[in-house]
């Protein structure tokens, strides 16, 4: 069985580890896998038990754009670097990968050079195959021009294989990174990888299942305040307007002292309940009548799944267009509503989700099986990789 380590740094939300946990899902019949999380743990985050998984001291940041900030404060930045840098050396000397997978990099994530650039030189020294895994949408940068300069001069140099997790016929590559032919390794489109979904609602203990759901969530809980905030003073508004019950998960991420916020704020009305996070907002999506959330990939992948009307409000901090593109492409179509920021007024924000609840919204055609094919064209790559090599010989 091929060895394969896949490394994976989330810093503002969990989206990036959400995906490539699912990537991983279907890897694992076919590859031995050691996962390397470069992010903060997530409690009950679930991690199939055959993949050995190596968590490096952490490293976060509040903002895509802000510095990188160390999660133990009993280290500095300089520290955690050193020590990061060296375990993934050893881990790498010690699992010997036939194929090393990294989520993002150098599309995003170049601040974490430090550690990947000594790894990738170490993969080219083993002649082990490195493959990117990203998703359909690249951020793009004031100065476009520079960074997919250096975007494919280290893809040209380290990789042999770009796996994208989108479906072109949706959002084509090239509407966010215009050098796609000046790539001198294989582009594969996957489809949309999407989570594996649940028989049944595995934690619907707070539920009135006698009544209608909104299911209100904000992915790992950095961000998104301000629409959880709305939500709950809507909540009295709504109350008298229709019969249905609020279940709002504010993210594992969310600060204590905004959590117990939110909780005392909705303490007073019956008709919403407050938790930080669940391992089965899928569960709950199914059962929910809407979903008001963000727009980040994994979240609009189980509104897609699921089918249920949801609301997206696009995440633009420091001009990050990524979800503002995808949930606006979703609303042209008539599958998604987009909130936009003038939205968020308690009055105006209950007028608009009720005015939803009598719509029904059109079923997406995408690609989604991501998670199938990328274990299918990985392992065809590596077999047509093994049969050049023994021609060559």
């Amino acid at each position: 069985m091929k060895r394969l380590m896949f490394y994976c740094q989330h810093i503002l939300g969990m989206g990036h580890l959400v995906r490539s946990m699912e990537i991983v899902r279907g890897l694992v019949p076919d590859f031995q896998v050691c996962f390397i999380n470069g992010g903060e743990i997530v409690e009950g985050f679930e991690v199939p038990s055959t993949v050995e998984v190596v968590n490096l001291p952490a490293i976060k940041t509040d903002s895509e754009f802000q510095e990188l900030q160390v999660v133990d404060l009993n280290y500095t930045l300089e520290e955690v670097q050193e020590m990061r840098r060296a375990e993934l050396l050893r881990v790498f000397d010690c699992f010997q990968p036939d194929v090393f997978m990294v989520e993002l990099f150098p599309f995003g994530r170049r601040r974490f050079s430090f550690e990947l650039i000594p790894l990738l030189e170490r993969a080219k020294t083993r002649g082990t195959k490195v493959v990117c895994s990203l998703r359909d949408i690249v951020v793009t940068k004031s100065d476009r021009t520079k960074h997919e300069e250096k975007v494919c001069k280290l893809m040209n140099q380290y990789f042999d294989l770009l796996l994208v997790h989108g479906d072109p016929q949706f959002q084509p590559l090239e509407e966010t990174f215009s050098r796609v032919e000046d790539l001198s390794c294989e582009v594969q489109f996957t489809g949309y990888v999407v989570q594996s979904q649940p028989e049944t609602v595995a934690d619907c203990s707070s539920l009135n299942l006698g009544r209608p759901l909104i299911l209100v969530s904000v992915g790992g809980g950095r961000f998104g305040h301000e629409l959880l905030d709305c939500v709950v003073e809507a909540a009295p508004i709504l109350k008298h307007q229709i019969p249905h019950q609020i279940q709002m998960f504010t993210g594992p991420f969310m600060p204590d002292w905004k959590l117990l916020e939110l909780q005392s704020n909705a303490a007073t009305y019956p008709n919403i309940n407050v938790d930080r996070y669940t391992p089965n907002l899928l569960s709950y999506m199914r059962r929910a009548d809407l979903s008001i959330s963000m727009s980040g990939y994994n979240t609009t992948m189980n509104v897609l799944t699921t089918g249920v009307r949801a609301m997206l409000l696009p995440f633009t901090g420091n001009d990050d267009q990524e979800q503002r593109i995808r949930a606006q492409k979703l609303t042209n179509l008539g599958v998604v509503e987009m909130i936009r920021p003038e939205d968020l007024e308690p009055n105006r924000f209950a007028r608009k989700v009720i005015t939803y609840l009598q719509q029904q919204p059109n079923r997406s055609q995408f690609d989604c099986a991501g998670v199938e094919k990328t274990a299918t064209q990985l392992k065809q790559f590596l077999n047509q990789q093994n049969s050049a090599e023994v021609v060559k010989a």
